[in-house]
């Protein structure tokens, strides 16, 4: 990424196809536990929120560099998490 602008532009991307992708399993999956659901889609709110206010606020006395690096992989791993989650609601009824 150049620049933060397009830092956020990607995460709030991907949150939004993680979101999507949570109420669509919702709506489309076999007997959907609203409960789980309705927790994924809080937790996946929550996490963008963290991560977008990460980048506006980043840690005083780190090096700019070194903390959007350590950003982007968080943000990665938490990604790749958060997939496994939505596709293994629906084991969890």
């Amino acid at each position: 990424m150049n620049n933060k602008r397009e830092l956020k532009s990607y995460m709030n991307n991907v949150f939004d196809a993680l979101l999507s992708e949570c109420v669509a399993m919702s709506l489309y999956g076999d007997k959907p536990n609203k409960e789980n659901f309705e927790a994924m889609l809080t937790t996946l709110l929550g996490a963008q929120k963290n991560f977008i206010s990460r980048i506006s606020h980043p840690e005083p006395g780190m090096k700019q560099k070194k903390y959007f690096s350590v950003l982007i992989k968080d943000f990665e791993e938490y990604a790749d998490e958060a997939i496994d989650h939505i596709i293994n609601l629906e084991s969890y009824h």
